[in-house]
């Protein structure tokens, strides 16, 4: 199938697409005419790098997962691929905890500097 038809169908841009195959997570082969053209496999591997993608994993972190996480569509990880979601949720949430210190500090800043007004309207409020 040409990169269209992939992108259609996969819900990716054809952009998204050549930047995966560039990077080895699919297998293309290149027509006469130099397209490249994508066999049916490709389909669950765009939708599975692109999941991982929205789970904060880059292309170089997806081009170490073993090949069974380019074969599922599921929200079920391959044994061999938990290590790297684990290392992930605690890169998270340190990058949470980091933002919270961040916070208070800008707070703390904002406070001193703006005693006049009551504590709500010295920072953004919270999402409700």
């Amino acid at each position: 199938m040409n990169i269209g038809e992939l992108a259609r169908r996969t819900g990716s841009s054809a952009r998204s697409i050549r930047h995966y195959d560039k990077a080895g997570l699919l297998a293309s082969h290149r027509r006469d005419n130099g397209y490249r053209d994508f066999s049916d496999e490709a389909v669950p591997q765009v939708m599975q790098v692109a999941r991982m993608i929205r789970l904060g994993f880059s292309l170089e972190e997806i081009t170490t997962f073993p090949p069974c996480m380019l074969r599922q569509v599921t929200n079920a990880v391959c044994p061999d691929a938990l290590a790297a979601h684990r290392e992930r949720l605690a890169e998270v949430d340190r990058q949470l905890f980091d933002l919270a210190r961040l916070r208070e500090r800008l707070l703390t800043v904002l406070g001193a500097n703006e005693p006049h007004l009551p504590p709500t309207e010295r920072a953004p409020h919270e999402p409700s």
